[in-house]
């Protein structure tokens, strides 16, 4: 294999075989092509852009270059969800222990926050002690044992991702369709899925703000992971404001738990948790419809089952056994609250999903590099969804901040994210599409 051929190929808009990118991904993941040429590769491709077949060969490659997990002694279907980023976007959280619940085996590998999204890991490292990088044989005992565990990734799934991906984000490439299918979905194949449901979010909190870039994505997505082997459907999901009504760590933490611990519902976070569950167990065998599939998931968390199971996961990975019941007692509380007022009476129009992310940074919550240290227990809660008329001086918010200062930066941002307008504003549905 000669790697200038394979890029020059590519860059010329020829197609690729699957024993060339086999070869071009296998020389990358043992660190024998140069940056120069790893960026070459992904711009051709940036340019180019790739065939069905080509992006199935290349997941399939990046999924080899490591190991690959096994499930064998598991007598369930093994499933899991992957969200494209969102602002407020818990699901992940609730979902793994209410299809777990309902007979899934969901070994969730999920992600840190990525620019102003927030990240699935960051939240539960608000959990003392919780292990996110546990090694192998405990994931699989915990999986095994209470029915779900989610950690993150470790440099043994998929090695090859991690060195494309960092050239990616230096050389302009990262927004390309064929390079985001290949990153997402070989890791998910390389965790032995058999079903996958995935989030697109489309709006000004997400990646893809325009729907129909979202939809192209979607579908390359479930084109390719069904290509490769693995059942897969995608919900186009609304994120053009915040999902659940808080956006942080912990303060989303405490949602999740409020939630598994039914002491809320009724939410736009409740019609995207309850549709991917029914999603994950109609694909997956378990329930003949969507409506008996939903049924099931009501049923797990009115029992009580969800909650048991997510605790067990949450006590086996080393955190606290008693986190459902006494989230205070566990979860470190922000020294200043502060509420955030609207500036006017009328109707909550429109938000800046993603500057209500940004936020989240500034007040310490994200990461601007990759060292950076989060305080896990800033953010905002008590969010309004649009569509709520409110009174001047009303609360629309509650910050949570380290000081002061902070909280009074966060609460005059966080009034200018949002539009108030004499007229009640259409609602948007928060599931846009299935794919």
């Amino acid at each position: 294999m000669i790697p200038q051929e394979i890029i020059r190929r590519k860059r010329d808009g020829d197609e690729l075989d699957a024993a060339d990118i086999s070869s071009f991904i296998a020389a990358l993941a043992a660190g024998q092509l140069s940056e120069g040429q790893i960026g070459a590769f992904a711009m051709a491709v940036w340019f180019k852009g790739m065939s069905r077949a080509e992006i199935v060969a290349l997941t399939l490659a990046m999924a080899d270059s490591g190991d690959r997990l096994q499930w064998a002694d598991i007598d369930r279907p093994i499933a899991d969800k992957h969200s494209t980023g969102g602002v407020g976007d818990n699901v992940s959280l609730m979902l793994a222990p209410i299809t777990a619940a309902c007979g899934l085996a969901v070994p969730m590998i999920s992600g840190r926050g990525l620019g102003h999204t927030g990240g699935t890991l960051d939240k539960l490292e608000s959990i003392p002690g919780y292990r996110i990088t546990p090694d192998a044989d405990l994931f699989h005992k915990v999986v095994k044992e209470a029915g779900c565990a989610i950690i993150g990734q470790t440099g043994t799934l998929a090695p090859a991702d991690g060195r494309l991906y960092a050239v990616r984000d230096v050389t302009a490439t990262v927004d390309s369709i064929p390079l985001i299918t290949a990153s997402i979905l070989s890791k998910k194949l390389a965790a032995g899925l058999e079903t996958l449901v995935l989030d697109v979010k489309v709006g000004n909190g997400a990646f893809m703000a325009d729907r129909g870039q979202a939809e192209i994505l979607a579908q390359s997505l479930v084109e390719v992971a069904n290509g490769a082997g693995v059942k897969t459907s995608a919900l186009i999901t609304d994120m053009n404001q915040p999902l659940a009504d808080s956006a942080g760590n912990a303060v989303e933490m405490r949602n999740c738990l409020d939630f598994l611990a039914g002491r809320k519902r009724d939410t736009r976070l409740d019609i995207v948790v309850l549709a991917f569950a029914a999603e994950m167990l109609v694909k997956s065998g378990i329930a003949a419809s969507p409506d008996e599939a939903e049924g099931m998931a009501r049923q797990a968390l009115s029992s009580g089952k969800a909650a048991e199971v997510f605790a067990r996961m949450v006590s086996m990975l080393g955190g606290p056994a008693d986190l459902i019941e006494n989230p205070d007692r566990h979860l470190a509380r922000a020294p200043v609250e502060k509420t955030v007022p609207a500036a006017r009476s009328g109707w909550l129009a429109a938000c800046d999903a993603r500057g209500i992310g940004l936020s989240v940074i500034d007040l310490g919550g994200g990461r601007r590099h990759p060292s950076d240290r989060i305080d896990h227990r800033v953010g905002f809660s008590e969010l309004l969804p649009l569509g709520t008329h409110v009174t001047a001086g009303e609360p629309i918010a509650l910050v949570h901040a380290a000081d002061e200062a902070a909280a009074e930066r966060a609460a005059a941002a966080l009034a200018m994210h949002y539009r108030i307008t004499d007229d009640k504003p259409e609602t948007t549905p928060v599931i846009a599409g299935l794919v």
